[in-house]
């Protein structure tokens, strides 16, 4: 996770920065997390990483 806040227009902001600092924007991952009555909705912002263990095996295909 690379982001968390409870104001819409902070992650408004906050994307646009990273769009201007030319991150690829499918390598980010936007979950809205739905408080209802109990808490606020939330709002949480990820970066996909690859995974090392489909890396470690496409290494060792040709072997």
């Amino acid at each position: 996770m690379i982001f968390e806040t409870r104001d819409e227009a902070e992650l408004r902001a906050h994307l646009r920065r990273l769009r201007e600092a030319r991150i690829d924007g499918s390598m980010i991952r936007i979950d809205t997390l739905c408080g209802r009555l109990v808490q606020p909705t939330a709002y949480l912002l990820s970066r996909f990483v690859a995974d090392p263990a489909c890396e470690s095996d496409s290494e060792h295909a040709d072997h």
